[in-house]
């Protein structure tokens, strides 16, 4: 996860209804993400051929009080993965803004050092995300800037202008592994369009790797 700070200003217009934007001591992030799914299940019933694949995704992240509390999530500008039934499936059950592009991802693993990287196709011009990092993982610092980035247990999709749903997201904490070295080939403005172009030229402020684990995601949405 490449993360990004940026002026509150360019994520007010994704802002769904009934949310804030989240920060962390006073920086907001959007964060470039690259993963995979695996073994993935709708209803407990496996995906047969397309259960596996690479996503990257551009999100951002909120909060929301409710009852008293306050409910930390986030908000998907965009997801990409490599099959457009799968996007089409998001789309139609989940009001998700996924598309479909050719994607890859390549790792790997010695005692010492772990090489992951993933890559996806835009306009004839492959992208590409990558680190390496220590093998051995680590647990996350309460507080810490990794924390913030990954603990945002509610997913959030904008509908319209006026209806937002909810929905959560169960995984424990991951383990974390110390980043070494990172490269960023990202066209943001043809990607994500020109409220993004000025991605390309900046630097984010921390590149994080999670091991990840089994994640389970609610059927039920709330509209809020």
């Amino acid at each position: 996860m490449a993360n990004y700070a940026v002026d509150p200003k360019v994520l007010i217009p994704y802002l769904p209804n009934g949310l804030e934007l989240d920060n962390f001591e006073g920086k907001f992030y959007v964060s470039l993400v690259g993963f995979m799914f695996n073994k993935t299940r709708i209803f407990k019933i496996p995906i047969p051929y397309l259960g596996s694949f690479e996503e990257i995704n551009l999100r951002f992240y909120v909060k929301r009080k409710h009852e008293g509390k306050i409910k930390r999530g986030v908000v998907f500008i965009n997801e990409t993965v490599p099959y457009a039934p799968v996007a089409w499936m998001a789309n139609y059950l989940y009001k998700e803004h996924y598309t479909a592009v050719k994607t890859k991802h390549h790792w790997e693993f010695t005692d010492l050092l772990k090489t992951i990287d993933y890559s996806w196709e835009n306009n004839k011009k492959w992208n590409n995300i990558r680190v390496n990092a220590h093998t051995k993982g680590s647990e996350m610092e309460a507080g810490s800037v990794e924390a913030f980035i990954f603990e945002h247990y509610y997913g959030y999709t904008r509908v319209n202008q006026s209806k937002t749903l909810e929905y959560r997201i169960n995984h424990p904490s991951w383990k974390i592994n110390q980043v070494i070295d990172h490269s960023i080939d990202c066209d943001f403005e043809k990607m994500y369009g020109p409220d993004f172009t000025f991605l390309n030229v900046q630097q984010p402020d921390n590149v994080i790797l999670a091991e990840g684990s089994d994640v389970s995601v609610k059927w039920k949405r709330i509209a809020i």
